[in-house]
């Protein structure tokens, strides 16, 4: 994809901004809307754009933004349903149509040791989505193992791109590109894979795909592997214990798992208990490090085997 289709997806997201705000990100150039990442709103601070590089005002002199911006965006993206969305804040953020990703700061309402919802808000990042077709081909072929398609954990810090390689795996498993064609079940807990809109995928995820979308993972897995039959099932982000209990299962029914973590490498998942046992299980054969660097990223593959923490 060139920077100039990837304009599109930023084009579209800005679209959630008030008009004040919108209107010097639309005379960006198309290169740099192609590039920008997120944009982030932080009340009485400019706005700001997040490139691969690092963040960077939008404009040399924009106004500060005020609170009611904040407000303003959080109505136009829930079409006026913000307490809808103020409720879906304990993931921190909520996903809109196209696939974009809303994350919130603010005062927190804390009900039986939970933040519950927020009020006053004071800051804001808008993540563009965007479908990067292609981008699972260099690992592809590196994946497969005698009986096909091996269960790979994809690996990086937060914001390194593993959520676009894990969708396009997803799209490049079920429609056969560059494997044989399978059934996939995506458990689509926040709405960024898949980005389902009225019961349709906003992005490819490939012929062959089944989405729970909206529910937590580890139900989502579960219902998909017992009502769905997959060859193949995919999950966002392992965080809870019933994301591993589900994984664990569905890798003694036969079933192939694509999944990613966060984390800088193995050593790191090693030390954190939840991951540990998710390596002790031995339900993974494959792990993806993402790793940055001038002009793009890097997939370093590792066999993982029989090893252990």
């Amino acid at each position: 994809m060139t920077y100039l289709d990837s304009a599109l997806p930023f084009r579209q997201a800005i679209r959630l901004l008030p008009a004040g705000l919108r209107r010097p990100l639309e005379d960006l150039p198309r290169v740099e809307q192609g590039r920008a990442e997120e944009i982030r709103l932080r009340a009485g601070r400019p706005m700001t754009l997040v490139f691969p590089e690092g963040e960077r005002p939008a404009e040399p002199r924009g106004r500060p933004v005020e609170p009611g911006d904040l407000a303003h965006v959080l109505e136009i993206a829930t079409q006026a349903s913000a307490h809808t969305a103020l409720e879906r804040v304990r993931s921190g953020f909520f996903t809109v149509r196209g696939g974009h990703r809303i994350g919130l700061c603010g005062s927190g309402v804390v009900r039986e040791g939970r933040i519950w919802n927020l009020r006053q808000l004071s800051s804001l990042a808008l993540r563009v989505a965007r479908q990067a077709p292609g981008t699972a081909r260099p690992v592809l072929d590196r994946l497969a193992g005698d009986g096909g398609l091996e269960s790979t954990l994809i690996l990086s810090p937060p914001g390194w791109g593993k959520t676009t390689l894990l969708r396009d795996l997803i799209r490049a498993v079920s429609d056969g590109d560059g494997l044989p064609p399978c059934r996939v079940g995506v458990a689509d807990e926040r709405g960024e894979l898949a980005a389902v809109w009225e019961g349709v995928p906003q992005f490819d995820v490939g012929r062959q795909t089944d989405v729970m979308d909206g529910c937590p993972k580890g139900e989502g897995l579960l219902m998909l592997l017992r009502g769905m039959n997959p060859q193949v099932l995919a999950a966002d982000e392992i965080t809870a214990p019933e994301d591993v209990a589900a994984l664990e299962m569905a890798a003694n029914c036969g079933v192939t798992l694509l999944a990613t973590a966060h984390g800088a490498d193995l050593e790191d998942l090693c030390r954190r208990p939840l991951y540990r046992r998710l390596l002790e299980l031995g339900v993974f054969r494959r792990l993806i490090l993402i790793r940055r660097e001038a002009g793009g990223r890097r997939y370093l593959l590792e066999r993982l085997g029989e090893r252990r923490c």
